[in-house]
């Protein structure tokens, strides 16, 4: 007789799913732009909004979503300046933020908080709530992102190109940082802090190779981080390892074999 999945299980395969088909055009946005770096100082900024949510008894995921948000504008604003590079100024606000998320949790009052759920995840622990967060937000990030597809991929190809035809440069990447900041929070219950831009960048990073076309190249991510959900949380259902981090080895082994299979064919 068949023993069907529990309960568990089966919310942390749907959780997983919803999440790998909203990160993956995301993904393939970061891998164009090279803003890795971006994506971890948005992740980072998730351990202060777990602290801020525990604080005023709200609900973390909302808590997270909005210092995400938050960290999303202060990004936007200082991609304005010219004193300092860009990637210096996210040196300081990825470290910054990380710091002051630690330092705010340590000084909480109350009992003491498993602080490795939130930064590898605990996909096992999801809730009917956490389903409507994926589910809901992922609705709302996709259709935008629907909306700045076509804008995005121009800029990411050919920015100069983009901007004579007319395209404005701004919108479209400022809109792209909040929609990130949303699934990186929304992402964090899954993989966790440290883990979550492994889930954006590294189906992208296995479908580069096989795609002639970004739209090809988003659905081909999706379907590798999709089949890795699955493989990852089967790994850690029968060997009683941590889900996240079994998911990201999952892709981590579709992006090698990915690279392995058309270096062989180009070579």
């Amino acid at each position: 007789m068949i023993e069907l999945p529990q309960p568990f299980f089966l919310k942390a395969l749907a959780a997983g799913i919803g999440l790998a088909i909203i990160a993956a055009p995301l993904g393939c946005v970061i891998v164009w732009r090279r803003m890795a770096y971006v994506g971890e100082t948005l992740a980072q900024s998730s351990l202060l909004g777990v602290a801020l949510g525990i604080a005023l008894g709200v609900d973390l995921t909302l808590a997270v979503v909005l210092a995400a948000v938050a960290t999303a504008f202060i990004l936007i604003g200082f991609g304005r300046q010219k004193l300092l590079a860009l990637d210096s100024v996210l040196g300081l606000m990825h470290h910054a933020a990380l710091a002051l998320g630690f330092v705010a949790i340590a000084m909480l009052k109350g009992p003491s908080i498993d602080l490795m759920s939130y930064l590898f995840g605990d996909v096992f622990a999801v809730t009917n709530i956490d389903l409507l967060w994926v589910y809901a937000g992922g609705a709302v990030v996709s259709a935008l992102m629907l909306q700045l597809w076509r804008p995005l991929v121009r800029l990411s190809l050919h920015e100069d190109l983009a901007t004579a035809e007319g395209i404005d440069p701004g919108l479209p990447r400022a809109l792209f940082d909040i929609l990130l900041a949303i699934t990186i929070a929304i992402s964090m219950k899954i993989v966790g802090i440290l883990l979550v831009m492994a889930f954006l960048i590294v189906p992208a990073v296995a479908a580069r190779p096989l795609a002639s076309t970004p739209e090809r190249m988003a659905v081909i991510a999706a379907a590798i981080a999709v089949v890795s959900v699955i493989a990852g949380l089967f790994l850690s259902l029968y060997t009683d390892a941590p889900g996240g981090p079994s998911i990201v080895l999952a892709m981590c082994a579709c992006a090698v074999i990915s690279l392995m299979v058309m270096s062989r064919r180009a070579g």
